[in-house]
């Protein structure tokens, strides 16, 4: 999933017994979005029956990205079979059909709002059997078919292992497939419970085997009591399976049931993991600031298909 976010000034995860974490530093304080700027996109996806990840996610950047006219596009939800304590999307573990008319919807927003590059995400539907895959198809499906100029970006779940349904995601022929790492091997038991780092490594390195064309991306946060040094090695487990994008941004917890903030990173820390990343490991651009998060300017992703062609 993308990384959570809120727009508060003094961090609000205080449980019993917990501590309220550090106050926000000046640079991670933004506006609250006018409803002027978000108005038309907000208005369109109420109309068509559509969740983006802006919203359920809390995204902090959602008023620069609706003004903009984009969004990261949620579907197969609100609800998520997985409560990853970080996450502010809500946890619902019951059985639900899919939506056949989502894809349509779905499709019809893309060409409205005249989209170049799109973001397409799910929650986890671990109730599924293909995890949700054929809705991600039916989607692309869609998209070209409304929008054929329009490249499509995925941000997958790890389908709990399923590599039948990974196959069938790339399938579509996505231009670029996201799969976000989300912190250091050390803190899934704490942060993503029900993921295994390993698993996520080898769904990105099987992508970038079968599927030599697609442009891999992944993602992590920083604040959730990881080092930098382990930030360092995460970048470069990642570029082992030579994955191409990624994106580095500042954990936000949403509220008082979720992992409080560790540490603030100061955006010259941020800097030098994109130093690294670029120029010592060979990404082809990593993303890395305090308000980054996984789709944040994910358009950019078509300059650098000009200017690395595969």
């Amino acid at each position: 999933m993308t990384h959570p976010g809120t727009i508060s000034d003094v961090q609000p995860s205080i449980a019993a017994g917990q501590s309220p974490g550090p106050l926000k530093p000046p640079w991670l304080r933004v506006k609250a979005p006018q409803r002027e700027r978000i108005g038309a996109v907000a208005d369109l996806l109420v109309d068509l029956k559509l969740n983006t990840v802006c919203q359920e996610a809390s995204c902090p950047n959602i008023g620069e990205c609706f003004a903009g006219g984009t969004a990261t596009f949620l579907i197969m939800g609100p609800g998520c079979t997985r409560a990853c304590p970080y996450c502010d999307i809500d946890f619902d573990k019951s059985v639900r059909d899919l939506d056949p008319s989502e894809p349509e919807r779905l499709g019809e927003a893309v060409a409205r709002l005249a989209l170049s590059h799109v973001v397409i995400t799910s929650v986890n539907r671990d109730d599924l059997a293909d995890g949700g895959a054929s809705q991600f198809v039916a989607c692309i499906e869609q998209v070209r078919r409304r929008s054929a100029l329009t490249t499509i970006e995925l941000l997958i779940p790890d389908f709990c292992g399923n590599w039948d349904a990974l196959a069938a995601v790339m399938s579509g022929a996505p231009e670029v497939l996201n799969h976000n790492i989300e912190t250091v091997p050390r803190l899934y038991k704490k942060a993503r419970p029900q993921g295994i780092y390993n698993r996520s490594l080898e769904l990105l390195q099987r992508v970038r085997q079968g599927w030599p064309r697609t442009y891999t991306k992944s993602g992590l946060m920083t604040g959730l009591g990881e080092s930098d040094t382990e930030v360092l090695e995460v970048l470069s487990d990642l570029r082992a399976q030579s994955v191409d994008i990624v994106t580095i941004g500042q954990y936000l917890s949403p509220g008082p049931k979720h992992l409080p903030v560790d540490r603030f990173v100061t955006p010259e820390q941020f800097e030098t993991f994109r130093q690294h990343g670029e120029q010592e490991l060979g990404f082809l651009q990593v993303v890395s600031s305090p308000l980054t998060r996984s789709s944040y300017h994910a358009g950019e992703v078509q300059r650098l298909m000009h200017e690395h062609p595969r």
